[in-house]
């Protein structure tokens, strides 16, 4: 890690005035002598560019909820509600809250016949109106004005509106008496630290947790609230740190400078971009986690994958159809309906289609090798080894999935060509020498990880025994 590490630091000091560049490199820390790589919209959005407008809407909303909790606790979602409509109309006009409460109107109504099928497709419809052309430039041109932060707010806010309008949709059609009303998802939908940038919370979770009027607090809670924003606010610092001495994100944009790296520097700028994505999203949860849990409510917690919309996907679609995901079949159904919707949510093209296509390979190829080797032959081998020796053998095939979940991804995060770049390296020029030296070093973090999962799992079956005597 150090030596491929030293190698992307080299390059981005080297490339620091690089024409080819200009756009994603722009002036940081003067007094150190260093640029900063902006090449991350989003994250220079929330913690650069807009910061301060972001900390002010959130701040409100902290305060006029702790006075609405403090005094009249069975109000506080029509507070949150309110404080989310006002907040909304200020940023994005009258115009876009109108488009807004007409898809909350008809997934409401479509709410009231309680199928679920035709939920599903009224909610897709919907969100296909946002994401493909000529009717997602038609809605987006109802809203006059212009600022670098309107596209975001608006793709956004409203994809995220159509999610949590198909999960009431859905939690309405599961219920046996009556039908929750349409203030419940206006309630639902408005409020405010997840309107624009999520996660989905599902409809009855929210429901149950904010219509609570007895507002406790477990024990050391605000102390643990206090940890994780310190260690949110820490490694902010971190990331904003990083980005001024190594430039992960704007160095593949040229795949000539790029072949000038070793094949080592190449790997370690391919799982730096994965891991970058991974700590991006576990902030940016955790920033919204914490107002939500400082609103006594019990948000979702940071996602394994790469997309604010895996609650959603978990609960509605993978869960749902794949069950206990243990059949081939039901499994690959459950995986092709899971992507074609984040395909959908991510919006549709060439560079999406080819990562949800291997991302959905990924995911059933992982069920065949392990039913595979569930035959009985291959069970009887592995119950005559020592149980270290199938953990490593494990670890061998884990690290090789590593690396094709680290490729898998690069599509997205970065491009078509960067990726191929990387494979071409690693699986041909680079073997066996890198190829070997990668994976095993890969192999060795793995044994690791899974040793140190096993322990931990070793420990909390012990606690629940001693609880039980």
């Amino acid at each position: 890690m150090v030596y491929s590490g030293s190698g992307i630091f080299e390059a981005s000091r080297d490339s620091m005035n690089r024409k080819a560049f200009r756009d994603g490199i722009k002036p940081g820390w003067h007094y150190f002598g260093r640029k900063m790589d902006v090449a991350d919209f989003e994250w220079v959005m929330w913690f650069t560019s807009f910061r301060n407008v972001i900390i002010f809407a959130l701040s409100g909303h902290v305060l006029f909820g702790k006075i609405c909790s403090m005094t009249v606790p069975q109000h506080r979602a029509v507070v949150y509600m309110l404080y989310g409509i006002l907040a909304v109309l200020g940023s994005m006009g009258l115009v876009y809250l109108m488009i807004i409460l007409s898809h909350c109107l008809v997934l409401y109504s479509v709410a009231l016949a309680k199928q679920k099928w035709l939920c599903y497709v009224a909610g897709l419809c919907c969100l296909a109106s946002f994401k493909v052309e000529p009717f997602s430039s038609w809605q987006s041109g109802f809203v006059t004005g212009a600022f670098d932060l309107q596209d975001v707010l608006f793709y956004g806010g409203s994809s995220f509106t159509i999610m949590r309008c198909m999960s009431f949709a859905l939690e309405s059609s599961e219920r046996k008496e009556g039908i929750y009303s349409i203030f419940d998802l206006l309630k639902y939908n408005f409020y405010l630290p997840f309107f624009f940038f999520g996660p989905v919370m599902t409809f009855d979770q929210f429901h149950a947790q904010v219509s609570t009027r007895e507002l406790r607090r477990k024990d050391d809670e605000m102390k643990n609230i206090r940890v994780h924003a310190l260690l949110h606010v820490g490694a902010i610092i971190a990331v904003d740190i990083f980005f001024h001495f190594f430039y992960i994100l704007t160095l593949p944009s040229d795949l000539k400078f790029m072949n000038r790296l070793s094949d080592w520097s190449l790997a370690g700028l391919a799982y730096s971009n994965l891991v970058y994505d991974w700590v991006k999203a576990a902030v940016m949860f955790g920033v919204i986690n914490t107002i939500a849990r400082l609103d006594h409510l019990d948000p979702p917690q940071p996602p394994k994958c790469i997309t604010m919309l895996y609650v959603f996907a978990e609960t509605y679609v993978y869960d749902h159809i794949g069950e206990n995901h243990d059949n081939i079949m039901k499994e690959l159904m459950a995986t092709i309906a899971t992507f074609a919707v984040t395909t959908l949510w991510l919006g549709p093209c060439e560079i999406v289609y080819i990562w949800s296509v291997f991302n959905c390979f990924g995911l059933n190829f992982e069920l065949w090798v392990q039913k595979f080797f569930q035959q009985e032959s291959f069970a009887k081998l592995e119950a005559k080894m020592p149980a270290a020796m199938s953990r490593r053998i494990r670890a061998v095939f884990g690290a090789a999935n590593f690396w094709a979940i680290v490729l898998y991804n690069i599509l997205a995060l970065n491009s078509l060509e960067f990726a191929l770049l990387v494979t071409k390296r690693l699986l041909l020029t680079g073997f066996p020498i890198s190829t070997l030296s990668i994976w095993f070093i890969t192999y060795c973090g793995v044994q690791l990880i899974k040793e140190r999962e096993r322990i931990l799992a070793i420990e909390e079956e012990k606690c629940d025994k001693a609880k039980v005597e």
